[in-house]
């Protein structure tokens, strides 16, 4: 089996998944004391939570910077 190279914004990608779970898990764990009628979490808790937009934005960035880097290769195939 022959492993392919990875493609531009593959990276980005990962870390804009992790950062992105890190975010939804945080997400969970704030909004948990709401249901469970605890104290809530202080406000760098509720910071935390967003990392969910951030690692959608890096992802997005990935996403985007693959797509420009299959349209140069496919103009310069032509």
């Amino acid at each position: 089996m022959t492993a392919t190279p990875p493609a531009p914004g593959d990276r980005l990608v990962r870390v804009g998944a992790i950062v992105f779970m890190v975010g939804a898990v945080a997400t969970l764990i704030t909004v948990a004391p709401l249901f469970l009628g605890t104290e809530p979490f202080p406000p760098i808790a509720y910071a935390v939570c967003m990392l969910m937009g951030a690692g959608f934005l890096i992802a997005a960035a990935g996403v985007l910077r693959s797509i420009a880097a299959q349209r140069r290769q496919a103009k310069s195939a032509l």
